[in-house]
C-alpha cells in the first residue's frame, strides 16, 4: 500500500511506501506499474534507472532535457537526506515558474513523481547521499539543459551554507529562468 500526496505543482506527486516493519527490519514496494498508472493516468514507461552518490553540500541541478528528450522522474533517496527541488517550466501550465521542494530521505522513503518539462536539483543535507531515479526517456547530451540553481529571482533556499555549496562549472554557468522564458 502506498499514500499519495499532491503537490503544490500540477502534476507532481508524492509516493510514500506503508512500510512492513519486524525484528529483522523492515520490506516495502517502491514501485508498482498498476498503482502508478491509476494514479498518475497516462502511460509511463520507464526506460533508464540512474544513481548518483554525493557529499554534503553538493548542489546538483536544475537539469532537464529539451523535446522530443524530455523525461518524467521518479525519484527517491536511497541513503541519506536530500532537499529535491523542481521547475515547472511548461509554458501553458498554471504553475509555470514555480518551484516545489521535499526533503527526501532513506529514512522517510517518499519518492517524488516529475513529469515531463520540469527542470530537478537536489541538495545533500547529510554528510553523503545516494540519489536513484527512473525516467521515462533515455538520455541525449545534445538535449540537456539546465537553469542556475542560484539564479536569485527562484529563491530557492537550498539549506547549505554559501561556504559549503559544491557546484559544478556546467550547473553555474547554466541560464537564468529568465534567459529560458525569453528563448
Amino acid at each position: 500500500m502506498i499514500e499519495v500526496i499532491k503537490t503544490t505543482l500540477d502534476g507532481c506527486f508524492l509516493f510514500k511506501p506503508k512500510k512492513i516493519k519486524d525484528n529483522r527490519g523492515y520490506f516495502f514496494e517502491s514501485y508498482r506499474t498498476r498503482w502508478f498508472f491509476d494514479i498518475i493516468k497516462e502511460n509511463v514507461q520507464f526506460v533508464q534507472d540512474n544513481q548518483s552518490f554525493s557529499r554534503y553540500g553538493t548542489i546538483r541541478g536544475l537539469h532537464f532535457q529539451k523535446p522530443p528528450f524530455q523525461q518524467a522522474k521518479l525519484v527517491r533517496a536511497v541513503v541519506g537526506s536530500v532537499l529535491d527541488t523542481v521547475l515547472d517550466l511548461r509554458a501553458e501550465s498554471k504553475t509555470f515558474g514555480k518551484t516545489f521542494s521535499i526533503e527526501l530521505s532513506g529514512d522517510n522513503n517518499i519518492q517524488l513523481y516529475i513529469p515531463k518539462g520540469f527542470a530537478h536539483g537536489f541538495s545533500v543535507l547529510s554528510e553523503t547521499a545516494i540519489v536513484c531515479y527512473k525516467c521515462d526517456q533515455y538520455y541525449s547530451a545534445e538535449h540537456e539543459s539546465g537553469i542556475n540553481p542560484l539564479d536569485e529571482d527562484l529563491k530557492i533556499d537550498w539549506r547549505i551554507s554559501k561556504d559549503n555549496r559544491m557546484i559544478s562549472k556546467k550547473d553555474k554557468k547554466h541560464q537564468s529562468f529568465k534567459e529560458f522564458k525569453n528563448e
